[in-house]
C-alpha cells in the first residue's frame, strides 16, 4: 500500500477524506487522495479492461454507501478526479510504476475512450504492431498528451463566455469569433455536491505552521519595479510593448532566483538540481506569481499600458490558433484564481510543490524530491482545510490549477514573440472588462 509520507497524528489523519466516495483516506493512491476501496476499484477496472454501463443518466451520486452501485460513474470519476492509470503497475502487483504527486488531467476525449474501451483496443493493436519494445510511460509528466483541449473540454451546460474578446476582435477586424473560441473549458469537474464528510474543528500542526511561514518569508512580496505609467494619449508601439514584458520577465524571473536561495530545504539539494529544476519551471514560477501576487499590477498598470498599444491588421489576421489556446486558458485561469482568492500562504506552498518536480530529466536526487513534494502537498491540505473549513472542494480546486499552469506555460513557448503583445493585450483586456462588470 502507498503511504503518506508525512506523519499526522491519528485524529488528524482521520479527517482526511477520499475524493471519490468521501470515506476515510488512507493516502495519496495513483495521484490523488482516496480510500483503499476506491483504490483497488481503479486498479481492477483498468488492469483487468473493464467496459461498463450507466442505466442511468452518468451522474450517479458516489458516496460511501452508494459507491458500488455504478460501476461505470465510480471509474468516471476515478478518471476526472485526476487518478493516473499510467501509474498502475503492468503486472498487477502492488506499489505503483510510477509515484505521481497530484492529479492528472486528460481531455473529456481521452476520457470516453476510456470508458468506451477504446483506448483498451488501441493499446492492445499498438503492442501487437510494435512489440514489447518501450516500457516507459509520461503519463506522470504534465505534457500536452496528458492536457485536456479547449474542443474536447467545451461544456454546453457550462460553458462561459470569453469576455470581452469577441467585441475587441470585431472592433479591429469587423469579423465575429469562431464558435470554438467563444466559450472557455473547464479546468476542474470536481462536484460541488461530493459527499464528503462534514467539516470538523481542528487546528493547525505547529511543524506545518512553522514550514508555511518560512515559505512566505521567502518571497518578495513587495510591489514590482518595474515602471509601467505611460502619459495619456501616448501611443504605445508594439516593439515597446514587447521591451516592457522582457523587463517585467527579467525582475520576476531575478525574484525567483532570490527565492530559491531563502527556501527552507535550500541545503537538502545540489545546485545542479536546482539549476536543473529552475530551467524547466521558471515560466511557471512566473507565470503563478502573475496571477496570484503580482495580479493587481498586472491586471491594472499593464493592463492600462497595453491598452494604448493598437495591432495592425495584419497582426490580428496572423495571430496563431496556439494564440487563441493560450488566451483562452488565461482568461480561465485568471477568473479562477480570482475566485478562489488564493492567499499568501496557499500561493507559497503552490509554487514549491510546482518547483519540485521530481519528473524533470537530468536530476540527481529524484527521490529527495518526491519527499519534499509531498511534504509541501499535506501541509498545503493541512492549511487550507484549517483555514478553509467551509471550503472542502478548495484544495483540489487550488491542486487542479497546477497542471494546467504547466501546460500554459509550455504553449506560451511556441507562441511567436511578435504575437505576445497582442496576446497580452486581449488577456489583460478581457480580465479587467471582466472583472470591472461584476
Amino acid at each position: 500500500m502507498e503511504t503518506w509520507e508525512v506523519s499526522v497524528p491519528d485524529d488528524r489523519a482521520e479527517q482526511r477524506t477520499c475524493l471519490i466516495c468521501g470515506d476515510r483516506a488512507t493516502g495519496l493512491h495513483y495521484g490523488i487522495i482516496s480510500c483503499e476501496g476506491c483504490k483497488g476499484f481503479f486498479k481492477r477496472s483498468i488492469c483487468n479492461k473493464r467496459v461498463y454501463r450507466c442505466s442511468r443518466d452518468k451522474n450517479c451520486v458516489m458516496s460511501r454507501k452508494q459507491r458500488n452501485r455504478c460501476q461505470y460513474c465510480r471509474l468516471l470519476k476515478c478518471l476526472q478526479m485526476g487518478m493516473n492509470r499510467k501509474a498502475i503497475r503492468e503486472d498487477g502487483m502492488p506499489g505503483g510504476r510510477n509515484k505521481s504527486i497530484g492529479p492528472v488531467q486528460i481531455s473529456e476525449e481521452e476520457i470516453e475512450r476510456i470508458m468506451s474501451g477504446q483506448e483498451f483496443e488501441e493499446e492492445a493493436n499498438h503492442w501487437s504492431n510494435h512489440g514489447d519494445s518501450d516500457h516507459s510511460s509520461p503519463g506522470n509528466r504534465a505534457s500536452e498528451s496528458n492536457q485536456p483541449s479547449p474542443g474536447s473540454t467545451l461544456s454546453s451546460s457550462r460553458s462561459v463566455e470569453l469576455n470581452g474578446f469577441m467585441a475587441f476582435r470585431e472592433q479591429y477586424m469587423g469579423m465575429s469569433v469562431p464558435p470554438h473560441y467563444q466559450y472557455i473549458p473547464h479546468l476542474l469537474s470536481y462536484s460541488a455536491h461530493s459527499p464528503l464528510l462534514p467539516p470538523q474543528a481542528r487546528s493547525l500542526d505547529p511543524q506545518s505552521y512553522s514550514l508555511i511561514h518560512q515559505l512566505v518569508s521567502a518571497e518578495d512580496l513587495e510591489p514590482l519595479g518595474t515602471p509601467m505609467l505611460i502619459e495619456d494619449g501616448y501611443a504605445v508601439t508594439q516593439a515597446e510593448l514587447f521591451a516592457l514584458l522582457c523587463r517585467l520577465a527579467d525582475e520576476l524571473l531575478f525574484r525567483q532566483i532570490a527565492w530559491i536561495k531563502k527556501l527552507p530545504f535550500f541545503c537538502e539539494l545540489s545546485i545542479k538540481d536546482y539549476t536543473c529544476l529552475l530551467s524547466s519551471t521558471w515560466q511557471e514560477l512566473i507565470l503563478l506569481s502573475s496571477l496570484t501576487v503580482y495580479s493587481k499590477q498586472i491586471f491594472g498598470e499593464l493592463a492600462d499600458v497595453t491598452a494604448k498599444y493598437s495591432p495592425s491588421d495584419e497582426e490580428l489576421h496572423r495571430f496563431s490558433d496556439e494564440g487563441m489556446e493560450v488566451i483562452e486558458r488565461l482568461i480561465y485561469l485568471y477568473h479562477k484564481f480570482h475566485q478562489l482568492k488564493v492567499s499568501n500562504e496557499e500561493y507559497a506552498c503552490m509554487k514549491a510543490i510546482n518547483f519540485l518536480n521530481q519528473d524533470i530529466r537530468g536530476l540527481t536526487s529524484a527521490s529527495q524530491l518526491e519527499q519534499l513534494n509531498k511534504r509541501y502537498w499535506y501541509i498545503c491540505q493541512d492549511f487550507t482545510e484549517y483555514k478553509y473549513t467551509h471550503q472542502p472542494n478548495r484544495f483540489p480546486d487550488l491542486m487542479m490549477c497546477l497542471p494546467e499552469i504547466r501546460y500554459i506555460a509550455g504553449k506560451m513557448v511556441n507562441v511567436p514573440l511578435e504575437q505576445l503583445p497582442l496576446l497580452f493585450k486581449v488577456v489583460l483586456h478581457s480580465c479587467k472588462t471582466s472583472v470591472g462588470n461584476e
